[in-house]
């Protein structure tokens, strides 16, 4: 368990040592009882001593070792757990002055956590398109962002109850067959993140590269322009054959 704190493994010997004896010990009984070698037991009671894992005390020209107690171990890692992860958040990250790379990421949850971010960050405009039962998970705070003055503007595949008022709904219809699970996020005009499935894995890319965000900006709003004439003219244009197989072979 200490090594998932950052402990080596020897540290996490000796310290397993100590705590399961009621007396202290010195180098001898620790080398003893921990199986770490004599040749390092010092240097690993030194860095344990500096990590405030163990006390350590003189008696009678003897160095004795004791271990923090486990509660107090407990507590101690905790309040380092909390402030490592509060120094990450006030981490100063140095922003160059174009960023046009274009980032991967893999993982569902990973690509819903830094979409969520992105959302969270806007501050002026907000374009999304995805499923209904996928965006639903956002909705909450797409309304909140709506109401705070951003601009929000929906592509939604499905049914989708909102009070956001720009949101085009594609219903999809029988004989849609190319129709793929897919995100697309737009914030402030200057940030995107794409993702959509690949071998039933979802994979994403993000960039704030200006010719690709501007390039998913029109795909969505291609997204959208067929989506409307589908939904008024649906019944003129599936009679025509060959601008039926064209739409129904769009992806969306």
């Amino acid at each position: 368990m200490l090594q998932q704190f950052g402990f080596t493994q020897y540290e996490s010997q000796v310290y397993q040592s100590l705590i399961s004896e009621d007396q202290p010990l010195d180098a001898t009984g620790i080398v003893k009882r921990s199986g770490v070698p004599r040749s390092k037991v010092y240097e690993v009671l030194h860095r344990l001593s500096e990590k405030g894992m163990i006390l350590e005390s003189t008696v009678e020209k003897k160095r004795l070792y004791t271990a923090l107690p486990i509660e107090a171990t407990i507590k101690k890692l905790k309040a380092d757990f909390e402030t490592n992860v509060q120094q990450l958040r006030e981490a100063q990250i140095k922003k160059t002055v174009t960023d046009d790379r274009v980032w991967t990421l893999k993982d569902n949850q990973s690509i819903q956590s830094v979409l969520q971010g992105l959302i969270e960050k806007a501050e002026k405009s907000i374009i999304i398109s995805g499923w209904a039962d996928d965006l639903a998970g956002y909705l909450p705070l797409l309304e909140e962002k709506y109401k705070n003055g951003v601009s929000v503007k929906m592509h939604v595949i499905g049914e989708l109850a909102t009070k956001i008022p720009d949101v085009s709904t594609l219903i999809p219809d029988t004989q849609h067959g190319t129709l793929e699970r897919s995100r697309i996020l737009i914030t402030d005009e200057e940030e995107m993140l794409f993702a959509g499935m690949e071998d039933t894995a979802w994979q994403a890319i993000r960039t704030k590269s200006r010719p690709l965000v501007k390039f998913f900006a029109e795909f969505f709003y291609h997204d959208v322009a067929l989506t409307e004439i589908t939904r008024k003219y649906k019944d003129t244009v599936m009679k025509d054959e060959a601008v039926r197989n064209v739409l129904l072979n769009l992806r969306y």
